[in-house]
């Protein structure tokens, strides 16, 4: 779902930021960042224990004291200023854009249409929850490697 929500999110800043004052390899940057950044920011508050504010965000309750949305704008205006924005534009874009991108991502957790279906607020909460045994195996199979072989060739780095 998390890539899901990241391709849906990515797309929604581009959408919203089309018509801002960065170039099209700007805006769709940023746009990839940002959405990054908000996947980021959701894993850490699931992994923290925060559920109930990322549901919260989703669901478009209490924006403007829910402190995953205000991060979220936060990190977008400094990847917008990163990509040459001014401070001041950056945050009134990220002011205008955040609360239609909640909203677009509330749209597809709230449908009922089949295409929808894996966007769903009650499953947020097992998302990084695992058996710590099917953790590193499946750490072990995107590495080719077992834990000790990928230490041991860590420690030849140095």
């Amino acid at each position: 779902m998390l890539g899901s929500l990241k391709q849906l999110a990515m797309r929604k800043l581009m959408e919203k930021m089309a018509s801002n004052a960065l170039g099209g390899a700007e805006t769709s940057a940023a746009a990839e960042e940002g959405a990054g950044a908000l996947i980021e920011s959701i894993k850490a508050k699931l992994a923290g224990g925060n559920l109930g504010e990322v549901q919260e965000m989703f669901k478009g309750q209490n924006l403007e004291s829910n402190g995953l949305f205000g991060e979220a704008k936060s990190k977008l205006a400094a990847i917008l200023e990163s990509k040459g924005m001014s401070s001041e534009e950056a945050t009134a874009e990220a002011e205008r854009t955040a609360p239609d991108l909640v909203a677009g991502l509330k749209e597809k957790f709230e449908s009922t249409d089949e295409a929808d279906k894996e966007f769903d607020l009650g499953s947020l909460g097992n998302m990084l929850k695992g058996n710590p045994a099917d953790l590193l195996n499946k750490a072990q199979d995107m590495l080719g490697g077992n834990a000790g072989d990928l230490l041991n060739k860590a420690k030849n780095l140095f």
